[in-house]
Order: structure tokens, then C-alpha cells, then sequence
């Protein structure tokens, strides 16, 4: 049977936050250790945003945008971007980067209990279990490399809980908000008021910045497949899905990265894979299955029947 091509679509752009910002892990890793966080992010925003405005006018999308369409761009823009990743790549000077993904995990609870207060919709039985596995599952992915604490954790765990939380919040926000109706451009003016957000704080915190043309090949080719996959495609991607699929099925996507970035770092570095690994991939994806699967969780539906 012939698959719609809005369900096309749909299937093409959880590939893209799944796959492809599942590989952002590895790229970041990369750049970020020639770049300064901040530097990273604001350059990678603004040329991504700017390539796009390009990009829209060349196929004569309308770039016309309201005021309040702006300011709605502005605040996605800072929430997503500029805090929820520039702060969290901030933070993990602070905190091992095993626990910075166990506190990521907890995005598709605060996306469901979010909703939950501010729109009253109903919380999901098989949702809630999905999340517990998931949660479960970054546990075992992270913990057997031990979690490094020490005195100077604090402010980078809470800083890393106000990024989950400022992204949930974001993802509700974006589905809801007067935007663009080009989800294309859209994302060019979230990406554009990030990267200057971004600039702004690089240069107040005094960042130390480095031409491009000083790093490393590596480094550039990687800063060049952030900028066109992992912020142009991926997150083009994250805003359509955010109107068309409900919030807390888009969420997932932070489970499904951690697996994706093992992959990728066995395969490119070779690094080892256990079977604690495997068995919280496992986890994981179950998880997603819960969250995102139409059907009754039937251990529920019969308790709620008795």
C-alpha cells in the first residue's frame, strides 16, 4: 500500500531528529574541543540561519513575518537554542556528560506534565510507562562508565534540569504559537535570533575566538555538517513534526540520540559496546514504541475497567 506523502514526511523528519541529531553528539564532540561553546553555537546558528534566508529567497518563499510572529521566533529561538543548548553545553564544564544525558531524559516527563498543567491534557498511561523505560534505560546507558560528581556539580545539574525544562516548555510553546506558515522559514528566524543571542553572550562571558580558518579540517567538515544537517534539515524538521504530531511523541527523540550517537561511536571511533549498552538501547527504543504506539496499554485499560 502507498504510503500519503504527509505520512512521507512525517517518517522522513523523525529520521532527521532521530538519526541525525543522534550524530550531533559526535560532531560537537569534535568542534568543541577547538571552539569555545558559545563561539560554536552562535556560529553555527547564524550561518545556518543565514543560508536559509538565502535559501527561501531563492525559492521565493514569503519572508514576511509579523511582529508577533518575530517575537514568537525570538522567544523559540532563545529557549530552544540560545539557552536550552548554548546553557547545556555550557554546564557540562560542570557536570560528566553521562549524567548531562540522564537529566536530557527526563524532557518527554516534563513535556507530558507540562501539557498536562497548562493545556489539562489527559496523561497517558502507556506514555507515562514509556517515559520510565526510557529514563530506566539512560540509567543503565550511563552509569556503568560511573557518574562523576563533585562540589562544583550543583550549578551545572540545575543548570541542565532549567534546559530540559526551557526546552519542554519551548516544544509546547512552538506547537501552539502564530509562526511563519513556512516551517522552512520559521526555523531561519529562530536560528538567526539564537546566533545572535548566542554572539552577544560569547562576547559578555569572554569567550576566546579563533578564525575557522585556524581549526582543523576536521573540525570545519564537522562544523559544516551541524550547520547544513543538524541545524537546517534537523531542526526544519523538529518545527513541522511540533504541528503535526503531538509534543510528546516529537520528546523521543531524546532517547533515540544516545543510541544513535553509541552507533556512530562504535562505528567511526571504534569505541566498545557492551551488553549493558545493548540491553539500555533496548530499553530505550521500547520506550519509544510505548510513546508513540496508537494502540491501548491493555495492562491499564483492564486495571481501569475492574
Amino acid at each position: 500500500m502507498a504510503i500519503s506523502r504527509s505520512k512521507l514526511l512525517i517518517i522522513l523528519s523523525f529520521f532527521a531528529i532521530y538519526v541525525i541529531w543522534g550524530s550531533t553528539y559526535l560532531l560537537n564532540k569534535i568542534v568543541v574541543t577547538e571552539v569555545s561553546p558559545l563561539m560554536l553555537a552562535s556560529i553555527r546558528f547564524i550561518c545556518a540561519g543565514i543560508l536559509m534566508v538565502v535559501l527561501a529567497a531563492f525559492l521565493k518563499l514569503n519572508l514576511k513575518i509579523s511582529r508577533r510572529q518575530l517575537t514568537n521566533c525570538i522567544i523559540a529561538g532563545f529557549l530552544f537554542l540560545a539557552f536550552g543548548n548554548g546553557v547545556f553545553v555550557w554546564a557540562l564544564k560542570y557536570v560528566d556528560s553521562g549524567f548531562a544525558a540522564l537529566e536530557a531524559a527526563t524532557q518527554p516527563l516534563f513535556v507530558i506534565f507540562l501539557m498536562r498543567i497548562l493545556h489539562g491534557t489527559k496523561i497517558k498511561a502507556k506514555s507515562l510507562f514509556g517515559v520510565v523505560l526510557g529514563i530506566i534505560g539512560m540509567y543503565l546507558l550511563v552509569s556503568q562508565d560511573g557518574l562523576i560528581v563533585n562540589e562544583h556539580s550543583a550549578i551545572g545539574m540545575i543548570m541542565i534540569l532549567f534546559c530540559v525544562l526551557s526546552w519542554s516548555y519551548a516544544s509546547i510553546f512552538v506547537s501552539k504559537a502564530d509562526l511563519p506558515s513556512s516551517f522552512f522559514v520559521s526555523t531561519a528566524y529562530q536560528m538567526l535570533s539564537a546566533g545572535i543571542i548566542l554572539l552577544g553572550s560569547s562576547w559578555i562571558i569572554g569567550e576566546t575566538w579563533n578564525s575557522p580558518l585556524n581549526w582543523s579540517s576536521s573540525a570545519q567538515w564537522s562544523m559544516i555538517l551541524l550547520i547544513i544537517f543538524g541545524s537546517i534539515v534537523a531542526f526544519t524538521a523538529f518545527n513541522y513534526l511540533l504541528k503535526v504530531v503531538s509534543t510528546e511523541k516529537v520528546s523521543t527523540s531524546a532517547y533515540v540520540n544516545p543510541v544513535i550517537a553509541l552507533l556512530l561511536g562504535w562505528y567511526v571511533l571504534d569505541e566498545f559496546i557492551s551488553l549493558q549498552s545493548i540491553i539500555a538501547a533496548a530499553f530505550l527504543l521500547t520506550s519509544v514504541y510505548f510513546i508513540n504506539s496508537k494502540k491501548k496499554f491493555v495492562m491499564f485499560s483492564r486495571f481501569s475497567k475492574k
